[in-house]
């Protein structure tokens, strides 16, 4: 972890050094520092730097886009070298995305390797202006703590993290003031007749999990809660509907992407103490087709009453989450959003730049996530949500079926949840942003973490939250 602080010396020589806008560079009177500002103007770079025995000297231009100095902040890490300990940042204008560039670059998933320690990076350190409020070094020393919780679950193979383990992980996090962690184990699972994941755990040797996340403030915003459901299925092969490995099932660790980012967003809002009453709701198990599976053909009765027939075993994402969204329905919400890795139609449909939104929350609501996606780069993009696409969802000799037709597959799955729901509802399809199998600046390669930043900056704008 590096903590991001204020600087207790003027002298910056010896450090790595940023220096973020053009009057950055010009306090300091420096002919070395004035070349390399002349070089960017002349030739109309953003972005430059130096390097000698002393170290680096970087230049960013400050008019520039927040995710564009996010990016620039990915290059900085990459360059410094990996022994490099401290990094300097003079400028107060737009810093908090430069540095976050830098932080989430600086994330690793090592420690699989005999020899960890080899790779590590040593930076521990980040040295801001004094000038820079406490709560922007808050906040981003913070939610580098709860990205990497979050990416590091992603990130970690069925070997290391099936159900019972994601449940132990999120329970740990209930040392933070008014965050309590609740784990149904099967048994009570049983009696809460939550035929979905009971049915999709059926061909795993593991138990499955329900966990309850709550963090409630002393004195909330809001008068109902905003209840975040995620899908955790910790490792899925298909099921009987058996998936092929290259390119499909190799990545499937990350099937629990909704459930970790829905984890990580409530863990930064409770490291912030938002004034904002939140609850997650998080179903988990792996889908094997292994001992007395489900199958297809199989009538499956969920924990509302509803009869589902499964016609594929690996659209199980929808089954394990309905049942979470009749539970969630007890706590009389103002909000529902779900999170999932759901559908291979999602990340055909808008590829890896953006996750799909879809629900029947006011038009009010979808700007306000949208404003906080667009701030984050964690953007939506909203699909239709029509009756109409439950027309394909609907069986024969069953209420509802678990796939549709070939046709709008992100839609109609989200058509089939919002039958569980009965409050306002958005449900976020994160399949294609959830997991890169190629390293992209700041975002990494693997587990990226999506929606956290994106799910706390939407409970602070919408309940207008304090740090």
């Amino acid at each position: 972890m590096v903590k991001v602080q204020h600087i207790d010396s003027k002298e910056w020589h010896g450090y790595d050094s940023v220096f973020l806008g053009e009057k950055s560079i010009q306090k300091e009177k420096n002919p070395i520092l004035d070349d390399l500002l002349t070089k960017c103007k002349e030739k109309d770079l953003k972005f430059d730097y130096l390097k000698s025995h002393q170290g680096f000297v970087f230049y960013v231009s400050d008019k520039q886009s927040d995710e564009e100095l996010r990016i620039a902040g990915s290059k900085i890490r990459n360059l410094i070298d990996r022994e490099t300990k401290s990094l300097l940042v003079f400028g107060t204008s737009h810093i908090n995305p430069l540095i976050e560039g830098v932080l989430l670059t600086n994330y690793q998933f090592i420690h699989h390797f005999t020899k960890s320690e080899t790779k590590k990076y040593a930076l521990n350190a980040i040295y801001v202006d004094e000038k820079i409020e406490k709560e922007t070094l808050k906040y981003l020393n913070k939610m580098q703590q709860a990205l990497y919780w979050t990416r590091d679950l992603v990130n970690e193979p069925l070997s290391h993290l099936n159900a019972t383990d994601l449940a132990n992980r999120i329970k740990s996090l209930e040392v933070v003031p008014n965050l309590k962690v609740k784990v149904l184990e099967k048994s009570q699972i049983e009696t809460l007749k939550m035929g979905g994941l009971l049915a999709v755990n059926k061909g795993s040797i593991d138990p499955p999990t329900f966990t309850i996340m709550e963090y409630k403030p002393k004195k909330p915003s809001n008068k109902k809660p905003v209840v975040l459901v995620g899908k955790g299925v910790v490792y899925d092969t298909g099921g009987l509907s058996l998936k092929p490995t290259p390119g499909s099932m190799d990545c499937m660790k990350s099937d629990m992407a909704g459930a970790a980012s829905v984890a990580g967003a409530i863990y930064l809002t409770a490291l912030m103490a938002l004034d904002v009453h939140v609850i997650g709701l998080i179903p988990a198990t792996d889908n094997r087709p292994g001992l007395n599976a489900y199958t297809p053909g199989d009538i499956i009765t969920m924990s509302d009453g509803t009869t589902v027939e499964v016609l594929n075993t690996d659209a199980e994402g929808r089954m394990i989450l309905a049942d979470a969204l009749v539970y969630a329905n007890k706590y009389e919400p103002e909000l529902i959003i779900s999170s999932a890795t759901l559908t291979g139609a999602a990340l055909r449909a808008i590829g890896t730049n953006a996750a799909i939104a879809m629900g029947d929350a006011s038009d009010k609501t979808f700007k306000l996530l949208e404003k906080s996606g667009q701030s984050t780069h964690e953007r939506i993009v909203q699909f239709p949500f029509w009756d109409e696409y439950l027309e394909p969802m609907k069986s024969n000799i069953a209420d509802l079926k678990n796939i549709g037709g070939a046709n709008a597959g992100m839609i109609t799955a989200a058509k089939f949840l919002g039958h569980f729901v009965k409050h306002p509802y958005i449900h976020l399809d994160i399949a294609g942003p959830a997991w890169l199998d190629a390293k992209e600046n700041y975002k990494g390669q693997g587990g990226t973490g999506f929606g956290v930043r994106l799910l706390y900056s939407f409970l602070e704008n919408a309940h207008h939250g304090k740090r």
